[in-house]
């Protein structure tokens, strides 16, 4: 069990480097085929080993699932963590569709767009992405604040541009809820250009709200460079701990 558990949960040896850059290297192709799939006019011959080739990649992906189960400690923990529900949403709409579920059109294609969810898996055996990861929860109560207060002046950039431009465009500022998708657009600094005022007090307005935009955008971004830098510290100093403990 112990061998099992360092080939799948472990780098250090030579069967778990194989088994991980196995498993990186079936993910890309799955989403190769997946792109394939949505070709038109395909030959049902190709269709018919598209197929194929999806059923046996599933089945390596139940098996690291299985795997990744048995030598967890406790085996609930990983179900229900992150990697857990990402493991099991890549293979769930494959054994759904399998099984004949009655769903509808629209919740196939849900389906299969959870299957683009195995590139995520990709995150567990890249070591930057494992350092953001670890930045966005060091970082995460400052994140909340700063997505909070973003949230709080969106209402505010919804209910003002509502008053000045109602009155002069009532077909576009029909009511708070449509003037929200001109205030994401504005304070993102994005600007799709399709809703605008046209009224003095709307402009000037409108010039507040893309300066308190620029700091909105900002701040998230110096929040996680801040993180990123102390996760860089705690993951190398958390290495240089294993190395000393395994040369003693």
């Amino acid at each position: 069990m112990e061998k099992l558990r360092r080939i799948v949960q472990e780098t250090d040896t030579r069967l778990g480097k194989i088994f991980d850059l196995s498993i990186q290297a079936l993910i890309v192709f799955s989403i190769v085929i997946f792109s394939i799939e949505t070709l038109p006019n395909l030959e049902s011959k190709t269709i018919e080993r598209l197929k194929a080739t999806e059923a046996a990649i599933v089945f390596v992906f139940t098996l690291e699932y299985l795997f990744r189960l048995v030598v967890s400690k406790p085996k609930i923990r990983f179900v229900f963590s992150f990697w857990g529900i990402i493991d099991l949403m890549a293979i769930m709409p494959f054994y759904l569709i399998m099984l004949g579920v009655n769903l509808d059109l629209l919740f196939l294609r849900t389906l299969r767009l959870f299957r683009m969810i195995r590139i995520i898996k990709l995150a567990r055996y890249t070591k930057s992405i494992n350092r953001t990861l670890l930045a966005l929860k060091i970082a995460r109560e400052d994140l909340l604040l700063a997505f909070g207060a973003t949230a709080i002046m969106l209402v505010v950039a919804s209910f003002g541009i509502y008053v000045f431009e109602n009155p002069a465009q009532p077909d576009k500022f029909v009511s708070v809820f449509h003037s929200l998708w001109w205030a994401l657009a504005t304070l993102t600094t994005v600007g799709y250009g399709e809703i605008y005022p046209i009224t003095l007090g709307g402009k000037i307005f409108t010039g507040f709200v893309l300066m308190i935009g620029l700091g909105i955008v900002a701040l998230p971004a110096g929040i996680i460079a801040s993180s990123l830098t102390e996760a860089r510290e705690q993951l190398d100093g958390d290495s240089i701990s294993r190395n000393n403990e395994e040369g003693l």
